[in-house]
């Protein structure tokens, strides 16, 4: 297959993945049930500049609630996606992932771009490197996580790739910094707050903060869309040290990294969001 060929069929499937993400949202919301992306395809989401945020995506993360898990499961199966069961006693009900065969094809027709198409559904708790409790927090966005907790969920990696700081760059980039929830807006407040109960989950957000600072350079960014992401990193490192620590908090930081900080979860065939 050509180069030529092989960006178009990428194209292609990026488009349709995202257009099959949004489909299962409406989906879901056309019966009464809450879910949302996260993940790359969710940063895609709020992206202005699809060139800057724009890579390969094998699957659709998503994120639901567990008390919805019956009425998820027959809409996977009437969208024609089958349940891997397996997948949600192995994380103690914490995750569910629904599989078709691969609806994506090459731009001649010749075959797959996946073995399969599948979707990993957290419930209630996005788990990764830390955890964070989403339950109360799925109305803000229409399509997606709120633009904090999509921030959040890629501050928090123990070992951010580069796509993962690149997606950190595209959220400062294209969304607002503001006190409160709302649309296409990273509520500093509340990730402060978040940051100041758990110190594991402030040390992984405030290392990687800095490494964004000190990387911003190699994005190619307009200058002034590089001064905009460098002054919002400075805004939320200052908020998140100035927000006062629970006692927990101060009792963890003692330990620091003697111990360690973050859980260590295995990937359910798939990659992560």
């Amino acid at each position: 297959m050509s180069t030529l060929d092989r960006t178009e069929t990428l194209l292609r499937s990026r488009v349709e993945m995202a257009a099959e993400g949004r489909r299962i949202v409406d989906a879901a919301r056309e019966r009464g049930l809450t879910l949302r992306l996260i993940g790359g395809l969710a940063v895609r989401d709020h992206c202005e500049e699809l060139a800057f945020c724009s890579r390969d995506h094998s699957d659709l993360d998503m994120v639901g609630l567990a008390r919805e898990v019956g009425g998820l499961v027959s809409l996977f199966e009437a969208l024609g996606y089958r349940e891997r069961i397996h997948v949600r006693e192995a994380t103690m009900r914490e995750q569910a992932q629904f599989v078709r065969e691969c609806a994506h094809e090459s731009a001649d027709g010749a075959y797959a771009v996946h073995a399969e198409d599948h979707v990993d559904v957290f419930l209630d708790v996005f788990r990764m490197d830390h955890r964070v409790d989403l339950r109360e927090r799925l109305a803000v966005e229409p399509y997606t996580v709120s633009a904090s907790d999509l921030l959040l969920t890629k501050l928090q990696v123990f070992r951010a790739e580069d796509r993962d700081l690149r997606d950190i760059v595209t959220l400062l980039k294209d969304d607002e910094l503001a006190g409160e929830d709302a649309p296409g807006t990273v509520n500093v407040a509340y990730l402060a707050e978040v940051c100041a109960r758990d110190w594991g989950l402030y040390y992984d957000v405030t290392r990687n903060l800095r490494r964004c600072a000190e990387s911003l350079g190699v994005y190619g960014l307009e200058p002034a869309d590089e001064d905009q992401v460098r002054a919002a990193l400075e805004r939320l490192t200052q908020a998140i040290e100035a927000v006062p620590k629970t006692r927990a908090w101060r009792w963890r930081a003692k330990v620091g990294t003697r111990r360690r900080w973050h859980e260590h979860v295995e990937e359910q065939d798939g990659e992560s969001p």
